[in-house]
């Protein structure tokens, strides 16, 4: 496939157009680096308008009901229905991204971005804590650069994106947008390290181009951070992708809600040009799996590549042993997969760029005043208490359309004021996760504290009553099984099967033909007992994780 991409020459940077040529396709899963732009695309829905302002008995009637003036279910496909026209839905009503101007990319919204930050914020810290600093390489490489490990190039050589024209004028070398980093980190690597004291380095950031995308799941480009590290030996290396992967597990359970299994790839599904390839793997909401991170043990693979050498204690010269980790926006998708329901977005409250939104009630220009003085004083005691909170006092909308509007953008929990509360110095506070009149609680006290320990109590348990729920789910799909047969019925009811496998490489290949499942991992958590390979009954000593995935 050939596209047209223009890089100008500085001269013409304020002048004439001009174009080069691309050359791209791809069946990969998605990545790119933190703090940097880049795309995705979805069906877009449009917000029900012209909601009519309607009478209501009471006060406490507008907030146990208030099923008028909302924007109505249909604009998002029940879940049941069509989970993918489900998912694009909750992207589009939840503003979380839009279309780009080029086909299979996508505008990340500044909500949608919140939510990549929030997770950028716990990666960043946890990096640094264990020594790694951040760095930024250029997008372009040369062609022959890709070409120096042969199993990388061969792995992605079908989603390269290939420039060939610059300035008006044909390249003496075709430069690659890069799908992954390996290739230019390790010839700077070659550069910069010398001896065994300049070990480890780290970091990079890149593009990749797809062809069947899906919004944060897979897009022709998307951001993700990229981690390289350089070691002197072997066991080093290997701590480093173990320390890394542990990271990206605390990160899924503690922030996400997100129960992944833990593992290490199949030598099929090893990425290309690494000798072991550990994952991080997620049930999703239609039980599909999602790889939601990984972490390389690249051996010695790129440094002999490259001639990546340094000096080693004994003064003799060794090639560096190597790692890379990425966990890129896909996860985005992974939260809106996993927690998501009818209404929209569910997020959980350590992610939400918004913890708790304020929405005021009143009928009377005369209540108006007291109302919001009162959002204003409760909104100042919990952004001091640490909370992401929003008051909501916009005069175009009625309050039953806020409170739909909040709801399917996923915020944990909404406060209520209206003049009642006012006068007994209370609020009625409702959970985003308990519909209804179940997860509405009136006659919380303004008083700072007696609020602030209210609301900081329920989000924790918001948070735990996620990832509780995602357990539950996760672990009532996955199916033991001890043959083939038995594999196939678990995958043809869309469940995960688990089963011991000592079988080839042509039999797991078989299985993905016949079936449309994978190994997803071998987990690090393993059964104790005698094993025997569900596909030729010979001795296994894993049992592995096989499942239909994104």
């Amino acid at each position: 496939m050939v596209a047209s991409l223009r890089l100008p020459s500085v001269a013409h940077l304020f002048s004439s157009p001009s174009t080069a040529t691309i050359t791209g396709v791809s069946r990969r899963s998605p990545t790119i680096l933190r703090c940097f732009h880049h795309g995705l695309f979805f069906r877009p829905q449009l917000f029900a308008a012209g909601f009519s302002a309607q009478s209501m008995a009471s006060e406490t009637q507008d907030r146990v009901d208030n099923l008028k003036n909302r924007v109505p279910t249909e604009v998002i496909t029940p879940r049941s229905q069509d989970f993918n026209a489900w998912y694009l839905d909750v992207i589009a009503n939840a503003e979380l991204a839009d279309y780009g101007p080029v086909r299979g990319t996508m505008v990340i919204r500044p909500y949608g971005y919140a939510i990549w930050e929030s997770i950028q914020e716990y990666l960043n810290v946890k990096f640094k804590e264990t020594g790694h600093s951040n760095m930024y390489f250029p997008q372009f490489i040369p062609y022959s650069f890709i070409e120096k490990e042969a199993s990388h190039v061969e792995g992605f050589s079908p989603e390269l994106a290939l420039v060939t024209i610059g300035g008006g004028k044909e390249l003496e070398e075709k430069l690659v947008v890069r799908p992954t980093s390996e290739t230019i980190v390790n010839h700077m690597f070659t550069q910069w390290i010398h001896s065994y004291r300049d070990l480890p380095l780290m970091w990079a950031n890149v593009t990749r181009w797809e062809m069947r995308t899906k919004p944060f799941v897979r897009t022709l480009e998307f951001l993700w951070q990229e981690g390289h590290t350089a070691h002197a030996t072997l066991e080093e290396a290997e701590n480093e992708a173990r320390q890394m992967i542990d990271i990206y597990i605390r990160f899924a359970y503690e922030l996400a809600a997100i129960p992944v299994i833990a593992g290490r790839k199949s030598k099929v599904e090893t990425f290309a040009g690494a000798c072991k390839t550990y994952t991080i793997e997620a049930m999703m909401g239609d039980r599909k799996a999602l790889q939601a991170g990984t972490s390389h043990n690249l051996g010695q693979n790129f440094s002999r590549a490259f001639g990546t050498l340094f000096t080693d204690e004994n003064g003799q010269r060794q090639h560096v042993w190597q790692t890379s980790w990425a966990i890129s926006t896909r996860f985005v998708g992974g939260i809106i997969m996993t927690h998501g329901d009818d209404i929209g977005l569910m997020l959980p409250p350590k992610l939400a760029p918004t913890q708790v939104v304020i929405v005021p009630i009143w009928k009377k220009d005369d209540e108006k005043v007291a109302v919001l003085t009162a959002a204003s004083s409760v909104k100042a005691v919990l952004q001091t208490a640490g909370i992401k909170v929003k008051l909501d006092d916009s005069d175009q909308r009625t309050p039953g359309w806020k409170f739909n509007f909040w709801e399917m953008k996923g915020v944990p929990l909404r406060i209520e004021i209206g003049p009642r509360d006012v006068s007994s110095g209370s609020v009625v506070i409702s959970r985003r996760d308990v519909p209804g009149k179940q997860g509405k609680v009136f006659g919380i006290s303004m008083e700072p504290s007696v609020l602030e320990a209210y609301v900081k109590d329920r989000l924790d348990e918001i948070q735990s009553s996620l990832l509780e729920r995602a357990l539950a789910f996760r672990d009532s799909n996955i199916v033991d099984v001890s043959s083939y047969e038995e594999l196939k019925v678990a995958i043809s009811e869309g469940k995960w099967a688990r089963g011991p496998w000592s079988a080839s490489d042509e039999d797991e290949i078989k299985v993905k033909e016949e079936t449309g499942a994978t190994i997803r991992c071998f987990p690090f958590e393993q059964p104790e007992g005698v094993k025997i390979c569900l596909m030729t009954g010979n001795p296994a000593e894993e049992v592995a994780i096989f499942a239909k995935s994104y």
